[in-house]
């Protein structure tokens, strides 16, 4: 009873901080998302320049990153080539400020709601992409739970009280550069045996994104916030927006590293529901019947294709057991004949 008292416990112990992983991960991303657009929205804080506030967050967790590695030695640095940092490293930061910069966009001009049940699209976007670069194959069935979410997004879009057709486009951007991004990860880093926490990849991605968001920055907002005198920082908001993102960034590294990306996907569905409640009672977005019908048909693929990854999952995983069983078995067989011959030549000696 003791050994099932301790198992279960242990079980308990996991279960519990997977949980909390997820609690935290929820937490801060609800958070950098609400703190974002209340940045952003011209009717609340009304600081309504996404390239700024990105590169402000950049600035935050590329000298925080530079801390933890360089000066308190908290973490140890990947070592890295210049040639494989500009041919992997800095597109992935390229498609990076431009993921952040327009996501952040999108807030000026749609509901948290909204943009949430647009972020639905990013499975899409990813398989698709994945099928381009030849990372995924192409399979019917899952091309026609692709088709499931995006007309679920569509009846959505139809529905949205507040649509604004350049305020999609941004976002649609945003999960498209995103898309690309995690893409290009799995093809120039984990192809090259070199896996980024998220202090390290910050190190390497923050200051690569400082620099493609500085050329935009100058023509497109710099004249604004020159002209109208906007350039008072204030270091209580901008601050704690900035620790928030940066602590976002660990805490998706907890969740991936302790659970599994799949869990991260199903937390997410559960995120972007909160969201939409939350911007509907408290900050009173307007959510229409349409609304919730598009984004329940999408949900329903989104749950579907993370049941089928999870499926693929074990399937995968029981092949490679079942392979190192029979190569275990095939080694031991192989040292029984051994022992075996071993035992002839002695009788006949």
């Amino acid at each position: 009873m003791g050994k099932g008292g301790s198992l279960s416990d242990s079980v308990l112990k996991k279960i519990l901080l997977s949980y909390t992983y997820v609690a935290v991960w929820i937490f801060l991303s609800f958070t950098v998302i609400v703190y974002n657009k209340y940045i952003l929205d011209k009717k609340m804080y009304n600081w309504p320049f996404p390239i700024s506030l990105t590169m402000i967050h950049m600035s935050f967790c590329a000298s925080l990153a530079f801390l933890l590695i360089k000066v308190f030695k908290f973490v140890e640095p990947v070592s890295m080539s210049r040639e494989l940092y500009f041919s992997s490293v800095v597109p992935i930061g390229a498609l990076y400020s431009l993921s952040l910069w327009l996501s952040n966009s999108a807030y000026i001009y749609l509901s948290v709601s909204f943009i949430q049940m647009l972020k639905a699209l990013m499975p899409v976007a990813v398989y698709s992409i994945g099928v381009l670069f030849k990372r995924e194959s192409f399979k019917s069935d899952i091309m026609v739970n692709m088709v499931s979410i995006s007309l679920g997004v569509a009846v959505a879009a139809y529905g949205e009280a507040r649509f604004d057709t350049w305020g999609v486009l941004l976002q649609l951007g945003a999960v498209a550069f995103e898309a690309t991004r995690l893409v290009l990860i799995q093809i120039l880093l984990t192809s090259k045996g070199i896996t980024l926490n998220p202090i390290t990849s910050l190190y390497y991605v923050a200051p690569c994104c400082l620099v493609f968001l500085f050329v935009p920055w100058i023509f497109v907002e710099f004249p604004v916030l020159r002209d109208t005198s906007s350039f008072h920082f204030d270091f209580v908001i901008f601050g704690t927006n900035s620790f928030c993102a940066f602590a976002l960034n660990l805490a998706v590294f907890l969740l991936v590293g302790k659970t599994s990306a799949l869990t991260m996907n199903v937390a997410g569905v559960v995120k972007d529901w909160l969201l939409i409640a939350f911007s509907w009672s408290v900050i009173k977005d307007t959510v229409t019947p349409i609304n919730l019908f598009g984004y329940g048909l999408a949900f329903l693929g989104v749950a579907y294709y993370n049941h089928a990854k999870l499926r693929a999952l074990k399937a995968s995983e029981a092949q490679k057991k079942a392979q190192q069983a029979d190569a275990e078995s095939g080694k031991l067989l192989e040292e029984r004949e051994g022992d075996g011959n071993n035992v002839r030549n002695e009788s006949k000696n």
